[in-house]
């Protein structure tokens, strides 16, 4: 058996990661089973290099905030000497999660600048964050976006098409700590998400975004495409902050299955989106990504189970999205040691080099009717391969050990 699966590695490659799929996706999905570790983010940078120059990708997207992350599509596509802030800025405030202080991130950013420079614009590389501005502790108010939408429409159509006044809008959101008091994610009371001022809200960022739509023809004129791209992004993140905030008023028992569902659908807009303007390497945790169900177990709650923004953008673009998920045998810094060699990891490890991706096809074959074991992890922010969806894999990039970052 050991044979047969060590027929199934490649080195961790470009063309050897198009090689198992039928044709170049619009979205290549690369997932990693746990955050914060820059081996499997120095990873992703160096397929991302290689995608740009073998296949034409020109986009990545990671799990990231993604009004956040305009900041650092600003910085990335401007030339140098712009007044798009420093790299110590656009790193402090273009990343959400913590994932600022990632050094792979960093030199993404930096790197992705220096490749710019000089170039014409349909040659530049593009970041983006395709979460929505929601943490685990609660929501943003949806301010940023909403108004942002409004200032849009206003500077570009007629005064008496649009719903309502900036003031009406300013009024009706009030201080932005009523929106992002975390207590609202334990204790529905606390949320501002079903008053009245809300409601009212929803139904004008409806009819924002209606507006949007209507005035397409003129708005890609009299502005530019990438100007409107922007604010459909304005417009997706105010419906969808304010519905998610309106969920997390409810009081019923499958209220976190609904917020994690919203969250991924909010994702898998953005994606969708992305996938309009060309190829994109998309990075995000493997549960985000993959075609099968996903679960998690969160505080008291009973198990989570959604459908995730890789899911759902699979449903619409089929062949055109793939995804890789990433496994890993070692994690010792986190108390995660020799994976168990009844599991996949377990398998995988005891091949002799440290980085492979594999066909996981070809790897499910080799297994025949064997069912290797569920690895379980000691730590709770790595999450391992669930045997059961290897056919939903297109290829699984393995690591054997993860050091310290």
């Amino acid at each position: 058996m050991a044979t047969d699966i060590k027929d199934t590695t490649h080195a961790v490659e470009a063309a050897a990661v198009m090689k198992l799929l039928p044709a170049r996706p619009r979205l290549l999905a690369l997932g990693e089973p746990t955050h914060g570790e820059d081996t499997l983010l120095d990873l992703r940078n160096e397929l991302f290099r290689q995608l740009i120059e073998q296949e034409g990708y020109r986009t990545i997207a990671i799990e990231s905030d993604c009004m956040m992350g305009l900041a650092v599509d600003d910085y990335v596509t401007s030339g140098k000497g712009t007044g798009t802030g420093t790299l110590d800025e656009v790193i402090e405030h273009g990343f959400s999660h913590g994932f600022g202080a990632s050094a792979a991130n960093r030199e993404l950013v930096r790197w992705m600048r220096e490749y710019n420079d000089g170039r014409p614009a349909s040659d530049r590389l593009r970041f983006a964050g395709f979460d929505g501005p929601l943490e685990i502790t609660g929501a943003a108010s949806p301010r940023q976006a909403l108004t942002a939408l409004h200032d849009y429409l206003a500077a570009g159509v007629d005064t008496d098409l649009l719903p309502c006044t900036a003031e009406t809008l300013d009024r009706l959101l009030g201080a932005d700590d009523r929106w992002t008091d975390p207590a609202a994610m334990r204790d529905p009371a606390q949320s501002e998400g079903q008053s009245a001022e809300a409601k009212e809200l929803r139904l004008l960022a409806d009819d924002l975004v209606a507006l949007l739509d209507a005035q397409t023809p003129h708005l890609i004129t009299a502005t530019s495409r990438d100007d409107w791209d922007r604010a459909r992004l304005y417009g997706r993140t105010a419906t969808g902050l304010l519905r998610y905030h309106f969920w997390m008023a409810d009081t019923s028992p499958i209220r976190m299955t609904r917020l994690i569902g919203l969250r991924d659908s909010m994702m898998a807009a953005n994606l969708l989106a992305l996938a309009e303007r060309g190829p994109a390497l998309v990075h995000a945790h493997n549960s985000h990504l993959q075609r099968d169900k996903s679960t998690m177990r969160m505080w008291d709650q009973p198990l989570l189970k959604w459908w995730s923004a890789g899911a759902l953008v699979n449903a619409r673009l089929g062949k055109e999205y793939a995804f890789l998920a990433t496994a890993l045998g070692t994690i010792r810094h986190q108390g995660v040691d020799t994976p168990p060699p009844d599991t996949v990891e377990g398998l995988l490890y005891a091949l002799p080099e440290n980085r492979y991706v594999i066909d996981s096809h070809g790897l499910a074959t080799a297994l025949g009717n064997t069912r290797p074991a569920s690895r379980v992890s000691p730590y709770y922010g790595y999450s391992p391969l669930d045997p059961a969806h290897l056919a939903g894999y297109d290829g699984i990039v393995f690591v054997k050990d993860v050091p310290q970052s």
